[in-house]
């Protein structure tokens, strides 16, 4: 889609140093690998929650329908 190439990924590396210098690109790469990671867990946890909520109406639909035969 964008085509990145060498020389692109270059370009952009060294605008990066310019602009952060190379001290903070560590510091840097850190916080967006933190973010990252921050990002898929709360993915995950969404996930979990919905299933907890699946989970939960499929019980109390099944109460109901043991109800429904008594």
């Amino acid at each position: 889609m964008f085509g990145l190439g060498t020389q692109e990924l270059l370009i952009i590396l060294v605008l990066v140093m310019i602009i952060f210098g190379a001290g903070k690109l560590p510091q840097v790469g850190g916080s967006l690998g933190k973010g990252l990671r921050n990002f898929k867990k709360g993915m995950s946890d969404s996930d979990d929650i919905e299933e907890a909520k699946v989970e939960e109406i499929e019980k109390k639909d099944e109460e109901k329908t043991q109800e429904k035969d008594a």
